[in-house]
């Protein structure tokens, strides 16, 4: 029985050489010489540290640029709000992998409402699409890319 799984996930290695081209990028410009200003990634959050709300966004800015050429689609970041203590402001980034239940749950019904001869169970952080005829995956896969879904979705292990 054909089956694939969806997914949203990304590769942390390209985050991480992400983040570092993003740091040396800042250590570089003149607009942030001497503020301090550094990415710091912690397993799925990334921290921003510097000294103005508009360097923070500049920051931001810089994240996304160097994320998005690294193949990281910036749907996947989810960005907690700034704190402002003294001459530093700080502001936490999560990198969000996996389909949480609520949004496994969506789909589940997104798929069924679609009238498709297929199955759909969610497994762990992941979505398993099953049916006897490959075109009704392929039609799963067209109907889920259309959808409006808060995170990228990848598919994945696709069994014939």
């Amino acid at each position: 029985m054909p089956s694939f799984d969806v997914v949203s996930d990304f590769d942390a290695h390209e985050a991480s050489n992400g983040i570092d081209q993003a740091n040396r990028e800042v250590t570089t410009r003149f607009d942030f010489k001497g503020t301090g200003s550094k990415f710091e990634l912690d397993g799925q959050t990334i921290s921003l540290t510097t000294q103005s709300d508009f360097q923070l966004k500049q920051m931001l800015d810089i994240m996304r640029q160097k994320l998005a050429k690294r193949g990281i689609d910036i749907a996947c970041l989810e960005e907690k709000e700034p704190e402002f203590s003294g001459s530093e402001a700080r502001q936490q980034v999560i990198l969000r992998k996996g389909i949480d239940a609520d949004l496994a749950r969506k789909l589940v019904k997104m798929v069924k409402s679609s009238k498709l001869k297929v199955q759909a169970a969610i497994q762990g952080d992941k979505l398993r699409i099953s049916g006897k005829k490959r075109d009704d995956l392929q039609a799963v896969i067209a109907l889920l890319k259309e959808a409006d879904v808060p995170l990228p979705l990848q598919y994945e292990n696709f069994r014939d």
